[in-house]
């Protein structure tokens, strides 16, 4: 542009210099006119273009970001690929190898089956058994539940037997009688002062009395058994007679002389037992006289009988 306008300027100065020809001049002015249009023209478009090179920078900036972000997208996923083709290597190479060992698995697969299809008929045979073992349970618990009602209904009658025994006998001191449940059992426990004098086997009438009302109040029971045991102290019988001899025999005759006394007062015969122990149970040490009384004694024990506990016992 400056470079025209220099020609233009040395033109008009030569023109005027020669004094050119007027038609020169104004060919010439009419070629500057037209030249500062363009150069107008130019400078718009000038313009124009250096509007749309700027726009374009601002483009070629973001497609420069766009460009570094798609590079490294393209580095991660390249990086994901090749890890992958990795992993594809590893998992076809496992392939293979399954592949190759293909005939054996399908023959473990094979012993696995049959083991399971013996485990399976194992299991129903074991399911049978559980159902045998459970209905066994079942009736066990129920001769369990049975007996153990029998158990507390025996103990029920154990003490209303005590309760009967004790209230028929009240008027007695409990020196020399006393009733108390052991073991199941009632046991009645008459001193010698009560029942006999020294050496004697004939019960005195104060024990026969004790021994009637005593009669009186279970004769009406036939379901106890009655045992009545003599014992002694160890003090040695002196008045041996042709049928007693020791205290072992005193004893029994003493115990002998109550089960009469009793059998008459009522008690069946059938349900009562008389039997002689001597000095061979003491219940306090033969070192006093008050011990040596203790041991003087007669025990009627009474047992309920048990023959509905025995025959569940004897299904076990």
């Amino acid at each position: 542009m400056k470079q025209l306008l220099s020609y233009l300027s040395i033109v008009i100065v030569l023109s005027l210099s020669s004094c050119v020809a007027k038609k020169d001049f104004d060919a010439l002015m009419s070629e500057k006119n037209g030249l500062t249009t363009e150069k107008a023209q130019l400078e718009s478009e000038l313009a124009v273009a250096n509007e749309k090179i700027n726009r374009l920078e601002v483009q070629l900036n973001d497609l420069t970001t766009e460009k570094n972000a798609l590079q490294n997208d393209f580095d991660i996923i390249d990086k994901e690929l090749k890890a992958l083709r990795s992993e594809h290597e590893r998992i076809k190479g496992l392939y293979e190898n399954l592949l190759t060992n293909s005939g054996q698995l399908n023959q473990d697969l094979s012993r696995q089956q049959k083991r399971l299809l013996a485990m399976e008929e194992d299991l129903g045979i074991q399911k049978k058994r559980n159902e045998e073992l459970a209905e066994d349970l079942s009736k066990r618990e129920a001769r369990v539940a049975e007996l153990e009602k029998l158990i507390t209904d025996k103990e029920a009658a154990v003490q209303a037997l005590k309760n009967k025994v004790t209230n028929a006998l009240l008027n007695f001191n409990e020196d020399d009688l006393k009733v108390e449940v052991r073991n199941g059992k009632v046991y009645v426990s008459l001193a010698e002062q009560l029942l006999f004098g020294t050496g004697s086997i004939a019960v005195d009438k104060k024990g026969v009395s004790a021994l009637q009302q005593l009669a009186n109040a279970i004769k009406t029971n036939p379901d106890i058994n009655i045992m009545v045991e003599g014992h002694t102290d160890n003090v040695q019988f002196s008045r041996k007679t042709q049928y007693m001899n020791d205290n072992w025999d005193l004893s029994v005759l003493r115990a002998t002389s109550i089960v009469r006394i009793l059998v008459e007062g009522g008690v069946m015969p059938m349900s009562i037992t008389a039997s002689g122990r001597g000095e061979s149970t003491p219940v306090a040490a033969n070192d006093s006289p008050e011990n040596k009384a203790k041991n003087r004694r007669t025990e009627i024990i009474l047992t309920p009988k048990l023959d509905e506990l025995f025959k569940i016992l004897e299904n076990y």
